[in-house]
């Protein structure tokens, strides 16, 4: 963890840069408001990799996303996570889509650790929880 996240108490966050694409615009060339969850998608599966291959044994239980304010083609995009609380066996995230350095929308999603055999969710391995603890918010 950075010195300066140490001293504030703040977590380490993950940076995730987005590409626009052309197609990501309405008739009006502001992003559609669909996209801000693919962007958080592909930011929470960049994030998740830390815990290695058990990234393919979680589920997406909630998507809530709070829109601060437009975006447009050509803005530079970028997204920030960090986990906001470790369950017994979900993980709630929270994310900030930046637009040119400026906060654009919040997010927060939550998923679970799930045993796709047996339909059902499971604990957090210790493991998991030791990969997540750098970016756990205090």
């Amino acid at each position: 963890m950075p010195l300066d996240d140490l001293l504030f108490g703040m977590p380490t966050t993950h940076r995730t840069d987005i590409q626009m694409r052309f197609a990501d615009t309405d008739a009006l060339g502001h992003i559609n408001n669909a996209r801000y969850a693919e962007y958080v998608e592909l930011a929470r599966l960049e994030f998740l990799r830390v815990l290695g291959t058990s990234v393919r044994s979680l589920i997406l239980a909630n998507l809530n996303i709070d829109y601060r304010r437009q975006v447009e083609l050509d803005d530079v995009i970028h997204v920030e996570s960090w986990v906001e609380r470790l369950g017994n066996s979900s993980i709630a995230i929270a994310h900030t889509v930046f637009a040119n350095g400026e906060p654009a929308a919040e997010v927060k999603s939550v998923v679970v650790h799930f045993d796709y055999a047996k339909a059902k969710s499971q604990p957090l391995t210790p493991e998991m929880r030791r990969a997540l603890e750098a970016y756990l918010a205090v």
